[in-house]
């Protein structure tokens, strides 16, 4: 029988100053931002953006915008979106709670649906194409999305489901209240919708792709993989498995691929009668 690791109750207090605490969660947000404004300047070297001339062409200021809007998108949406998804009976009957963002709750999903509201005011404010906006913030995104579990292991939480004693990498939580190994999701995740997707997507966007193909490979790359990792992932204790046997991050995910695959067809049709 293989040797089971163990959690190693890792102190998400990071620094503490005083009354001040800074939690390595915090942290994890900080490197994820400062991930995205590095690989979003490096995205302007990239085709179309290298080319745009004139009133419309990119610049430094435009990613730092675009990282404004978008870390107001990821928080409001993110917590938002968690309240609705996932305890949407209890923020009803607690609305204050909803801003009680130190107690932990928040949402790709809702995240998502934040980013799309930012950057849609960021493309009209300044006159852009939205979907070239989001093109260029598409392959930027997972290596966040990556440090954020990394956070996640560190709080230890949504840990996995039970995993066969035999399983090298299994490890116990003990604070999932029982000394079962588990799979370490929060890993799963970060090599899969973290660090596999960014490497998919960064080298597919090298090249010139038709106007939206980009954040269509986004929606589909991620949706599967998050699709898949759930099934290493305890669900929700208050949700469980919803029907068909699929917890409430799989449902999210399912009109996520779909509207990635219509994405892509759209954005194909598009590319060929432009080229007609």
């Amino acid at each position: 029988m293989a040797r089971m690791l163990t959690y190693p109750q890792i102190d998400p207090v990071a620094l503490q100053i005083g009354p001040i605490a800074i939690h390595w969660y915090g942290l994890t947000y900080v490197v994820a931002f400062a991930l995205f404004y590095l690989l979003a300047v490096r995205r302007l070297h990239h085709e179309p953006y290298a080319s745009v001339r004139g009133p419309g062409a990119w610049s430094r200021r435009d990613v730092e915008d675009m990282l404004f809007f978008g870390v107001l998108g990821v928080i409001v949406g993110g917590r938002l979106g968690y309240c609705l998804f996932y305890k949407p009976g209890y923020y009803a009957a607690n609305p204050l709670e909803i801003f009680a963002v130190w107690r932990g709750g928040m949402s790709f999903h809702g995240g998502l649906i934040g980013v799309l509201v930012s950057q849609w005011w960021f493309a009209r404010s300044r006159g852009k194409p939205f979907w070239q906006v989001m093109d260029l913030i598409a392959p930027c995104v997972p290596l966040g999305l990556a440090a954020g579990r990394v956070g996640n292991f560190i709080n230890g939480e949504l840990w996995g489901r039970p995993a066969d004693p035999s399983l090298p990498w299994g490890m116990v939580f003990p604070q999932s209240g029982s000394m079962v190994p588990r799979h370490p999701s929060q890993i799963y995740q970060f090599l899969l919708e973290g660090l596999l997707l960014f490497v998919i997507l960064w080298f597919f966007a090298r090249k010139p792709r038709p106007r939206a193909q980009v954040s269509a490979a986004f929606l589909i790359g991620y949706g599967v993989l998050r699709f898949i990792a759930e099934y290493f992932r305890e669900p929700d204790a208050h949700l469980g498995v919803l029907s068909l046997g699929m917890t409430m991050g799989q449902w999210l995910c399912v009109p996520m691929v779909l509207a990635g695959i219509g994405l892509w067809v759209w954005s194909q049709r598009r590319a060929g009668v432009a080229h007609a």
